[in-house]
C-alpha cells in the first residue's frame, strides 16, 4: 500500500492474501486447461466437462455465508489455515482421479476448501486496510487471482507436455500447502498484535471495535440483496470465461493447444489490468468526490455497460483477432468492477465484512454452478462456441440497471433490538 513500505506489516499481509488469491485461482482454473487431457482419457462430453467445472461451486456457494460468519466469529487466521489444508488436499486428489465420479468428488472437496477464502480475506482486510485503500486492496488481490488465470493455461500446457495432466494438479497442491505454512507464521488477527507493526501504521488502520453479540441476518441480507444480484450478473461472465476460454480458441478456431493457451492468457491478462485499474479508479473517485455512490455504484454500472458492448461483436464475426480483442476488452471491463464491488461489503458493514462479502459472493457462486453447464449445453446442442456469451450480454444489461440500486453510502447499523449490548434509549 502506498503509505507503507513494501516490508511493512500491512504490506506483507496484503502480499500474503494476494498470493492466496493467485494460488486459489490457479487451483480452480487449471482444470479448464487440463480438460483437454482428462476429457480425452475419460471420454467425456462437453456437458460432462461442464459438470466437472461447476462441481466445486455447490459447496463453494454453501460456504460463502457460513465461511464469512466463521471468519468474523473465530478469525481469518484459523479459517484460512483450515481452508488451505482442505483445498490443497483436494487439488492433489484431483490428480489421482480415475474417472468422472472421482473428478467430481475432488472438485466438490475443492469447493469446501475455497468457499470461505474470499470472505475470510475480506474480514482480514477490514482490520488491516485503511478505508481509503479498500478498493485498491481488493483490486490488487483480485488482480493476483487473474494472474493465476492468465498463467494457468500456459503453465498447465507446459506441465502436461512434459509430464501429464495429473502432475499439474500435484504441483498446484504442493504450492497450496506451502502457502498454509507461511500464513501460519506471518499473520495475526489484529494489527496491534503483529511484531512488526508500528504506531504510525496503527494510526491509519481502522480502530478496533468490540465484537457484537450476533448478526441481524435478515436485516443484513436485505441490505446486501441488490449487491448479491449484481454480483451474480458479473459472476455469470466470469465463470463462463474461466471455464471455456481455454477451450474456446482450441475448438472454435481450430488452433493447437499451445497456441490456444497463449490466446487464453492474453484474455486473462486483460483482467489483471482491469482488476488493478478498477481498484485504483474507485479509490480515486472516492477521494475526489467523497461519494461512495459514485465511486462504487456508478462505476460498476458504467463498467458493465462497456463489457456488454465489447461482447456484442462476437455474435457477428468469426475473425480470430477480432474475437480476441472483444473477449479481452469484455473481460477487462468486467474485472474493473471487482475493486468497487468487494469494497462495498466493507463500506456497508465493516463489523460484519466477512459475512456481508459472503452474502455478496453467493451471487458469483450460484453463477459458477449454472454458467459452465449452460455453456457446455449450448455448445453441445448448437455447436456454436459464441452463443454462450449471449447470456453474458443480457445479464450485464441487468447489472447496469441494478448496480444503481446498491447503497454503499448507507452504513449498516445494529440497534438495541438487534444487539443487547447496545443500551436502549430512555426518553427523548
Amino acid at each position: 500500500m502506498k503509505r507503507f513500505g513494501l516490508t511493512s506489516a500491512p504490506s506483507i499481509v496484503l502480499l500474503m492474501l494476494g498470493v492466496m488469491y493467485f494460488i486459489t485461482y490457479l487451483d480452480r482454473v487449471n482444470v479448464s486447461t487440463a480438460a483437454a487431457g482428462f476429457g480425452k482419457e475419460f471420454h467425456l462430453s462437453h456437458m460432462q466437462v461442464g459438470l466437472v467445472f461447476s462441481a466445486f461451486a455447490y459447496p463453494y456457494l454453501l460456504f460463502q455465508v457460513i465461511g464469512g460468519w466463521v471468519s468474523d466469529r473465530f478469525g481469518a487466521k484459523r479459517t484460512l489455515l483450515w481452508c488451505g489444508a482442505i483445498w490443497g488436499a483436494a487439488t492433489l486428489l484431483t490428480g489421482l482421479a480415475g474417472g468422472l465420479a472421482s473428478l467430481l468428488a475432488a472438485r466438490v472437496l475443492l469447493g469446501f476448501g475455497e468457499g470461505a477464502t474470499f470472505p475470510a480475506a475480506t474480514s482480514a482486510m477490514s482490520r488491516w486496510v485503511a478505508k481509503d485503500k479498500r478498493g485498491f486492496a481488493q483490486g490488487i488481490t483480485h488482480a493476483a487471482s487473474r494472474i493465476g488465470n492468465a498463467l494457468a493455461p500456459a503453465l498447465i500446457v507446459l506441465v502436461m507436455a512434459t509430464w501429464g495432466w495429473r502432475e499439474s494438479f500435484y504441483i498446484c497442491g504442493v504450492l497450496s500447502l506451502l502457502w498454509v505454512g507461511v500464513w501460519a507464521f506471518t499473520f495475526t488477527e489484529h494489527p496491534k498484535d503483529h511484531p512488526r507493526i508500528t504506531t504510525e501504521e496503527l494510526a491509519v488502520l481502522p480502530a478496533p471495535k468490540p465484537k457484537t453479540a450476533g448478526v441481524a441476518w435478515s436485516k443484513l441480507f436485505r441490505r446486501m440483496a441488490p449487491v448479491t444480484v449484481v454480483y451474480f450478473c458479473y459472476g455469470w461472465t466470469l465463470w463462463l470465461f474461466l471455464s471455456w476460454i481455454p477451450l474456446y480458441f482450441l475448438h472454435n478456431n481450430h488452433l493447437q493447444l499451445q497456441k490456444s493457451a497463449i490466446f487464453a492468457s492474453v484474455v486473462f491478462f486483460a483482467g489483471v489490468i482491469g482488476d488493478t485499474l478498477g481498484g485504483v479508479v474507485t479509490d480515486w473517485i472516492f477521494k475526489r468526490t467523497g461519494s461512495l455512490k459514485r465511486a462504487r455504484s456508478w462505476m460498476v454500472s458504467v463498467c458493465m455497460l462497456f463489457c456488454l458492448v465489447s461482447l456484442i461483436p462476437l455474435m457477428f464475426t468469426h475473425d480470430l483477432y477480432l474475437s480476441i480483442a472483444c473477449l479481452a476488452s469484455g473481460f477487462f471491463f468486467a474485472e474493473m468492477t471487482i475493486g468497487p464491488m468487494w469494497a462495498i461489503p466493507m463500506d456497508i458493514a465493516p463489523e460484519f465484512a466477512g459475512t456481508a462479502s459472503g452474502m455478496m459472493n453467493t451471487g458469483s457462486a450460484l453463477a459458477a454452478i449454472i454458467s459452465p453447464v449452460m455453456g457446455g449445453f449450448l455448445i453441445d446442442y448448437f455447436g456454436n462456441w459464441d452463443l454462450p456469451f449471449v447470456g453474458s450480454i443480457l445479464l450485464m444489461a441487468v447489472g447496469v440497471v441494478l448496480a444503481l440500486r446498491m447503497q454503499p453510502e448507507s452504513r449498516f447499523e445494529l440497534d438495541a433490538a438487534d444487539n443487547p449490548r447496545i443500551p436502549h434509549r430512555v426518553g427523548v
